[in-house]
């Protein structure tokens, strides 16, 4: 095996009260693809950090390959000081990174460099972030929620890019498809110590629900056997004082033992506070449109939504979701076309900005409005610590202030003041930001048992699969269509993904800036060297991509090859995987810079 590049031994970090970290024991070897799964409030960020070398542990030992450069891509970037993105890119490139990489990462990431970074949008700051990582090719990239704030266009970008690289990976994320599609090994942060498998996350779930049944049986044994000590005690003690007093210590440090046992944390208890049936029609649109300017956002949309229907709304970022669904639930009126309510809707909506919270007031405040102690949940008072502990918070936070609380907790409270609320209609507006797995899992069962109307943007593609009946895609020029079942469904049914849509737009976008500059002399935009060469290189390397995969199947095709040399099996099937993965990324930067090309050549 490879000497590892980064190696974290002994760690212990405590922030008062019960131990954040506990021995814990991580390493990564070049080339490794690690995902670190764990509860939000685990320590996962903070062990990331610590693997940064941005934050020192009580004690422990971090060990670095000397010559490896490693890449941090944090939550929230920290922009000060910085006049410009390319700016703030360029500052993380090491003495022999070539500067021109800043700006060509930039510019697939669909930023041009001189935007102000304290204008930008969360997703336009997620990309500079990214940018500023990605640029140096590092040896080591250690990645807390890269796929935050992303559409799903630039989510699949991410991907095919990470997938491409040599660099070692460590990966926070609550998105499963990209967990899976990128994850090598696991190693799961539980209560201050980790465990670790040579499997990505694919393989995650199963054996973690084997491990806490594991542990389960174990405790069970433990209390059964302090059981029969104890009724030995009361009833068996015998003359043999010596014997006698050993065995009544081993009662004792079994009782320790179980003392310090720490359970695994339980699951959130989500529910929606549900308002009398609405109607059979909840809303219907016919042909309605809205313009900015001379730019179309939607153009002749109908839709029929009916109750019990779950409706997703996917498209990059920019694309008029947002428009779209304020149209739909009455917030903005189209500029043309007709919109229709049903009866008795009751609405209830999930502010994905959380604009609503003041920093400063208390967790207790933003859940009761700061009236009382109660929350009211469907019409009921529910004493707000009670309430609190359905959402996995602690009493003892009650007087917290919102600033000091985590993503993950933030986007629980804010799920929180949602469903108090009764409604027959759920206006989700990305649900699943900085929720961990577990969960994810309950807001989804919540969603498939909830009798009401939920409509919701997201850029999870395993959640609209698991969620939604529906998924309502751009298809450009302000057209939207509704396609039946989820994320996976909506590309079988187009044969496509949002990619092409997206680039068609950013060419256009481009053209159109070159058009109106070109009375003050302003050159037209044009491919450049490294596009113009892999134009040319690409179509050769996925004909040779193509051979490999074509080759490596014909081994695998042979059914008693596993049986007669288990080696090669293993070689070939790495290969055809790696292969794939590769003809995938290259088939998708040709198609982007062949429409890119055709865009420009029309402009």
């Amino acid at each position: 095996m490879a000497p590892p590049l980064i190696q974290l031994k002994d760690i212990k970090l405590t922030f008062g009260g019960t131990p954040l970290l506990s021995g814990v024991e991580l390493s990564v070897s070049s080339g490794e693809r690690v995902c670190l799964i764990g509860r939000n409030g685990s320590g996962k960020s903070t062990l990331l950090k610590i693997a940064a070398g941005l934050v020192e542990p009580d004690s422990g030992s971090r060990f670095v390959q000397p010559g490896a450069t490693i890449r941090y891509l944090p939550q929230e970037p920290d922009f000060a000081g910085f006049a410009t993105t390319l700016a703030y890119v360029e500052a993380g490139l090491g003495p022999g990174d070539d500067h021109y990489q800043a700006r060509y990462v930039l510019e697939q990431l669909g930023l041009h460099g001189d935007e102000d970074p304290a204008n930008v949008s969360g997703g336009e700051a997620r990309r500079a972030a990214l940018a500023r990582v990605l640029a140096p090719s590092p040896d080591i990239l250690l990645l807390d929620e890269p796929t935050n704030h992303l559409d799903l266009t630039t989510i699949e970008w991410l991907e095919s890019e990470l997938g491409g690289r040599r660099s070692a990976l460590v990966i926070i994320s609550h998105d499963r498809r990209f967990l899976s599609n990128l994850s090598r090994s696991t190693a799961w942060l539980d209560r201050g110590q980790i465990r670790q498998i040579d499997r990505g996350f694919s393989a995650f779930e199963a054996w973690r629900d084997e491990v806490l049944a594991e542990e389960e049986r174990d405790q069970h044994k433990l209390d059964r056997k302090i059981v029969n000590e104890e009724h030995w005690l009361r009833y068996g003690v015998s003359g043999r004082r010596k014997r006698n007093v050993k065995r009544l210590g081993n009662l004792y440090a079994l009782r320790d033992q179980r003392r310090d046992y720490r359970g695994a944390a339980g699951n959130a208890n989500l529910a929606a506070a549900e308002a009398d049936k609405s109607g059979k029609l909840i809303i219907e649109a016919k042909d309605i449109g809205r313009s900015y300017g001379d730019r179309k956002i939607v153009d002749g949309f109908s839709i029929r939504v009916q109750r019990g229907d779950r409706i997703g709304i996917v498209g990059p970022n920019g694309a008029g979701k947002t428009t779209l669904i304020d149209m739909l639930t009455g917030a903005k009126p189209p500029d043309s076309g007709t919109i229709r309510f049903g009866a008795n809707i009751e609405m209830a909506t999930l502010d994905q900005h959380r604009e609503s919270l003041d920093p400063k007031s208390t967790l207790a405040e933003a859940l009761t409005g700061g009236r009382s102690d109660h929350v009211m949940v469907g019409g009921k008072p529910k004493h707000v610590v009670s309430y609190m502990k359905d959402f996995l918070f602690g009493q003892e936070q009650m007087r917290t202030p919102l600033e000091v609380l985590s993503g993950g907790e933030r986007g629980r409270l804010m799920l929180a003041r949602a469903l108090a609320k009764p409604s027959n209609l759920l206006v989700l507006d990305e649900p699943t930001n900085d929720l961990d797995l577990e969960t994810l899992d309950v807001l989804e069962e919540m969603l498939g048992d909830y009798a009401g109307t939920v409509i919701l943007i997201s850029h999870d593609r395993d959640f609209l699969d698991r969620v939604v009946t529906s998924v309502i895609a751009p298809e450009g020029d302000g057209r939207w269509v509704e396609y039946a079942g989820g994320y996976t469904d909506m590309l079988a049914q187009r044969g496509a993904d949002l990619k092409r849509e997206a680039v068609k737009a950013a060419a256009a976008e481009t053209a159109k800036g070159t058009k109106g500059g070109a009375a003050s002399g302003a050159s037209r935009r044009r491919l450049n060297f490294n596009e113009k060469h892999a134009l040319e290189t690409l179509p050769k390397t996925i004909a040779k991509l193509q051979a490999e995969i074509a080759k490596q199947q014909r081994h695998l095709d042979d059914p008693n090859l596993y049986t007669k040399d288990r080696k090669k099996f293993d070689t070939a099937s790495a290969a055809l995987t790696t292969a794939q993965k590769e003809l995938q990324a290259a088939e998708d930067k040709w198609l982007e810079l062949e429409v890119l090309r055709e865009e420009i050549e029309q402009a």
